[in-house]
């Protein structure tokens, strides 16, 4: 049940990156604020990679983009490196952000369809004056090869003249090429067909490995979340549900509706038939107005007036596995079909 606390965290000594009761709302024109991240607690070590995952409008993307300070959230601390990102000014927050970068969702549009290749990787040491410009263009030529690339044919081409896995290699490139602590991963994989994914996904752990990067990888698909990440955070309507060993989380989910997710991963397997499997009914709230207490409780089979009345706060129910739950999943309980039928909000 999405609810907040700080029981998960690890020493702040120890994080490169520490979010503290991370705050993100924004107002519309009717005098409304959609509630998009609410009270959310995250860390990341370094060389780690933070799984972060939810369905579509949970608030992971505003997550990560709010960590990036694209905009600033409406409070809360990003402490990066013992510095709180959102007490900088512009100039410092501009030095900083060579050590943060982002992948985003969408590879052809993130790229722009004016410039040539070469100078699009080649943007950040331009405007940083990183070496000279035969060492530059030096560089660029062994980012592109790297990932995948061969420079003497990509170099002067612009971005429409690649297919989308061949962006995707060009925004990590780009992103790569500065010598980042931490990087923000944004659905890198969710608009690409199954067997380019495969590859990106590779190349973005042969890069962790070959320049100690540390990443923050925000996907919707656990399957592919559970292959890359170190520690997994599930999030639901803007707060966190569940935090831990991917390993633990996906045997054991504590949470109903880490448990329901999970259900939802396709298995290949023509005797498993998918209306025989746990599924989770109902619409999810509107983040204009969220249910009180527990977010979850207008979906969840063991939702009673405690979830009604109080925001459930993470707690540990195993090594390195914390939840949010008022009723946490016993080992081997699974969630029943549940609707929106008689469910108040």
């Amino acid at each position: 049940m999405a609810g907040t606390g700080t029981a998960h965290l690890r020493a702040p000594e120890d994080a490169l990156l520490r979010v503290e009761d991370l705050v993100v709302e924004f107002h519309t024109g009717r005098n409304q604020t959609v509630h998009a991240v609410t009270d959310v607690n995250l860390d990341v070590l370094p060389g780690e990679t933070l799984g972060l995952v939810g369905e579509s409008g949970c608030g992971k993307s505003t997550t990560g983009k709010a960590i990036m300070q694209l905009p600033s959230p409406t409070s809360g601390k990003v402490v990066f490196e013992g510095t709180d990102l959102t007490s900088l000014g512009a100039k410092e927050l501009r030095q900083v952000r060579t050590k943060l970068q982002m992948i985003f969702q969408d590879p052809i549009s993130s790229l722009n369809p004016r410039r040539k290749v070469e100078d699009i990787v080649a943007e950040g040491l331009d405007i940083w004056k990183r070496g000279s410009r035969a060492e530059r263009s030096e560089k660029v030529d062994e980012m592109l090869l790297t990932v995948g690339l061969d420079p003497d044919v990509a170099r002067g081409r612009r971005p429409f003249q690649f297919s989308g896995g061949q962006c995707q290699r060009i925004s990590i490139a780009r992103a790569v090429i500065t010598d980042p602590q931490l990087i923000v991963c944004d659905e890198p994989v969710s608009a690409l067909d199954v067997s380019v994914q495969a590859q990106i996904l590779n190349l973005l752990e042969d890069m962790k490995a070959q320049y100690g990067l540390t990443m923050i990888f925000i996907a919707h698909d656990l399957a592919v979340v559970k292959n890359i990440s170190d520690r997994v955070a599930v999030m639901y309507l803007g707060r966190l549900c569940e935090v831990g060993d991917p390993d633990v989380l996906y045997a054991q989910p504590a949470h109903p509706y880490t448990s329901a997710l999970l259900s939802a991963i396709p298995v290949p397997d023509p005797d498993v038939r998918p209306d025989a499997r746990q599924t989770l009914g109902g619409e999810i709230p509107s983040p204009l107005s969220p249910p009180s207490g527990c977010r979850f409780r207008t979906r969840c089979p063991k939702a009673d007036e405690q979830c009604r009345d109080e925001v459930p706060v993470m707690r540990k129910v195993a090594d390195d596995q914390f939840v949010a739950c008022h009723h946490p999943l016993a080992p081997g309980e699974v969630v029943t079909t549940v609707s929106l039928a008689g469910a108040s909000a």
